[in-house]
């Protein structure tokens, strides 16, 4: 009872702390962030008529940072991964948030080498995968440390890709976070989902301010930074829930994976490079399929309608969660999904 009474007092005081954190960031970005205000109003998803700031990224970032002080002082555990993982990430994005421009082949490359410093240095590893022969495979150093980075490369790029539309990366982040929270506020011995939680409100707080209208935007800081903090959960929570299958896991990231994977593969065909950006991404599409029916709200609504449509897909995915067979054939099954999606709305627009 004592420890539930300190996690509520710890939690209540955190997310006023984290709301007061982004309302500060918000009222002071017009005097010394000028720069990252986004001015371009004639994009295809913009949903704003007047200048955004791009300080979201620089507001979670400050929580995030309180967040994991305060936690490693409350209940005594160390999260420095965490702390020099998202500092380093955020750098990068925030420069371009900035405006001060960094190629996208050099992005690339800075962001390879800050994981896989981070990964060596802290020793990140994933343990098993569902498949026998890759497990074998995972255990030689060199090759488990290439899978964990191409992990974190492809769920980071996969949240930058899908931010665009007011909610829905911070959404997808919340819905993603409390599925890993769910599964570990079962385990009496962790006090990991604390932490879990306290992610949870600071995603709540920044999309106060994001949805359905937009105050301030996430920027690559703010998606660099929930991707990285998305991957390193859910590495976290399979080592302590071992249960799980690990095809669950992918289930859970199979759209933020996917939409990069997906990417590449089109663009390659198309003998387009796959780092330039273009406007043939699922949620875009589906954008296109509301605006073209001249609703003015379909920024917002896109986002709902594909955080809604994820939801309802992940749930039998997560009622059988540590079911081996299931998970593998769900987690395939979601890809097929994605795939008619994403033809069924290309032939739509």
């Amino acid at each position: 009872m004592l420890l539930e009474n300190i996690i509520n007092s710890y939690m209540t005081l955190f997310s006023l702390s984290s709301f007061l954190i982004f309302l500060g960031v918000f009222k002071i970005s017009s005097k010394y962030f000028k720069r990252s205000f986004d001015l371009d109003f004639k994009k295809p998803q913009a949903f704003h008529t007047e200048p955004v700031p791009r300080i979201g990224g620089l507001a979670l970032f400050c929580a995030f940072v309180m967040l994991v002080l305060s936690f490693q002082y409350v209940f005594k555990v160390n999260l420095y991964e965490y702390l020099i993982i998202s500092f380093l990430i955020f750098i990068l994005g925030f420069s371009d948030d900035l405006k001060f421009q960094i190629g996208a082949n050099i992005r690339l490359i800075l962001m390879t080498l800050i994981f896989s410093i981070s990964i060596i240095f802290f020793n990140i590893n994933i343990e098993k995968t569902g498949l026998a022969f890759l497990n074998l495979w995972l255990e030689n150093n060199i090759f488990n440390l290439i899978f964990v980075l191409i992990c974190f490369l492809f769920v980071v790029n996969g949240s930058n890709f899908i931010d665009g539309f007011n909610g829905l990366l911070a959404i997808h982040s919340f819905i993603i976070i409390s599925f890993l929270t769910i599964i570990l506020t079962k385990i009496d011995e962790s006090s990991f989902y604390v932490f879990l939680t306290g992610q949870l409100f600071i995603i709540f707080v920044f999309i106060l301010f994001n949805f359905p209208k937009a105050k301030i935007f996430l920027g690559d800081s703010g998606s660099y930074l929930l991707g990285s903090l998305i991957a390193l959960n859910t590495i976290k929570v399979s080592h302590l829930v071992p249960s799980v299958s690990p095809f669950f896991f992918c289930s859970l990231l199979f759209y933020i994976f996917f939409e990069v994977f997906f990417s590449f593969i089109r663009k390659s065909l198309k003998r387009n490079s796959p780092l330039k950006p273009d406007n043939n991404h699922l949620h875009m599409l589906i954008f296109k399929y509301f605006n073209t029916r001249n609703n003015k709200s379909s920024n917002p609504i896109t986002s709902v309608v594909i955080n809604l449509f994820y939801f309802i897909l992940i749930i039998p995915a997560f009622l059988f969660r540590e079911n081996a067979l299931f998970s593998r054939y769900w987690f395939f099954l979601l890809l097929f999904v994605y795939l008619i999606s994403y033809f069924l709305m290309k032939k739509k627009t």
